[in-house]
């Protein structure tokens, strides 16, 4: 990874510069990892719950963004070795044993997710082409096929390539998420937030308890945060942290309010049995709503939207995955790392990536439910116990502990795996 090209400088005129710069490229990197998530998952999956409860939940959700991906971010900055990625960092602060344990810990928090992103990809376009166009269904394995040498295109070039999908996915992307949620505004029923329809508040504590994994995950930019702190490391030196801490507050600020925005939006415009309706069909919420709704904005747009937020988390969370897998070689087995060499490595790993990510796609697997169930609680330890342990016992993070963020952070953390465990068992 050469992070020396992947700094952004300021081109022609203020405007120019700015939508050049890292002070936009990053966080629409960090929006971009986590919109795909936010689209596929949470309108179904929390609407499903009702919107009071969905109302607590955005409330909750700006601290639950930013105070877990702060820590995160510092942990991820806090290694004095220039070069070290993630896994480094987690070996030089815990050791070989324990880092191989959190770093598998760190895959499986990504990994299962873009088993998801291959298959809901494949569906939309399929969606589009047979529901729209009027096109005869084509092959599933060559149709999978063909979209996934497409998704994985950016990362045969290099990172700098990667930032520039994310731009020209992203910022349009954005735009027209907001332009969605005000269009679909004439469509809301306000019934269900009416005082006489509001549930007890024993069951809206359940509720929210409940919804609170899925809002955290939907909410989940951490894997392009070590990527943003390898190359902070390079082109900021000292100051990395600082321009670190500024960078996530506005990531986690916009992805807030436009996403949360576009799911209240979602969820009024659209009934209970609605949404059970798309979940079951393994479609996300915009497909839905194009093939329901006579709404012919949303019809055109709405497939694209979710294609352009598939693209931009896949592509964040396969980096991620594959950082995640490399550095359990070189921890676990540098000896082979050191003989076959990085760039094969690389190569096999892709292989890896794409064929089970493909086959995943093939036999339609009804992923979202499954995977939420089973390693929701690794995204929950790496994103919010992690960084509170290492503030603890990592010397480079003592000038952090005692903050009352720090207390809420734990709190939240335990609450979600609790959470998760008890919808599994």
């Amino acid at each position: 990874m050469d992070a020396t090209r992947t700094s952004y400088s300021p081109k022609r005129g203020k405007v120019a510069g700015f939508l050049n710069s890292e002070k936009l490229v990053w966080p629409i990197s960090m929006f971009g990892t986590a919109v795909g998530a936010g689209i596929l998952f949470l309108p179904i999956q929390a609407g499903l719950q009702g919107i009071w409860p969905l109302i607590i939940i955005a409330v909750l959700a700006a601290p639950l963004t930013y105070y877990p991906h702060l820590a995160f971010g510092r942990f991820a900055l806090s290694s004095i070795n220039k070069a070290a990625d993630f896994s480094g960092v987690l070996q030089e602060h815990f050791g070989a044993k324990v880092s191989l344990v959190i770093t598998l810990f760190y895959f499986f928090s990504l990994y299962p997710y873009i088993l998801v992103y291959g298959p809901s990809m494949t569906n939309t376009i399929d969606d589009i082409l047979v529901t729209q166009l009027g096109s005869s269904p084509l092959v599933r394995w060559q149709l999978s096929g063909i979209i996934l040498l497409i998704m994985f295109a950016p990362t045969f070039f290099g990172l700098r390539y990667v930032l520039e999908a994310f731009k020209v996915l992203v910022f349009p992307l954005i735009l027209v998420l907001f332009g969605i949620s005000i269009y679909l505004i004439p469509q809301w029923s306000l019934s269900a937030v009416e005082i006489g329809s509001m549930p007890s508040a024993g069951t809206i504590v359940d509720q929210v308890y409940r919804t609170l994994p899925i809002m955290v995950f939907a909410l989940f930019y951490a894997p392009a945060i070590p990527i943003m702190a390898y190359v902070l490391r390079h082109t900021h030196g000292d100051k990395a942290e600082e321009v670190s801490d500024r960078t996530l507050k506005f990531s986690s600020i916009m992805l807030f309010a436009f996403m949360m925005f576009f799911v209240l939006s979602c969820v009024l415009a659209t009934s209970p049995e609605q949404l059970a309706l798309a979940k079951s069909q393994n479609i996300t919420i915009l497909s839905f709503l194009a093939n329901t709704l006579d709404l012919p904005v949303i019809s055109v747009v709405g497939p694209i939207i979710t294609i352009t937020a598939i693209y931009s988390s896949f592509l964040a969370f396969y980096l991620g995955s594959k950082e995640a897998l490399t550095g359990l070689l070189k921890v676990g087995s540098p000896e082979v790392v050191n003989l076959v060499g990085e760039r094969k490595i690389s190569a096999v790993l892709f292989v890896f990536f794409f064929g089970t990510i493909w086959l995943a796609a093939i036999i339609e697997l009804p992923l979202i439910g499954v995977i939420g169930d089973l390693f929701a609680p690794f995204i929950a330890i790496i994103l919010f116990l992690l960084p509170m342990y290492a503030i603890r016992t990592v010397p480079a993070l003592a000038k952090y502990r005692g903050a009352l963020s720090n207390i809420f952070v734990t709190i939240a953390g335990l609450v979600t795996v609790s959470a998760i465990l008890r919808n599994f068992f």
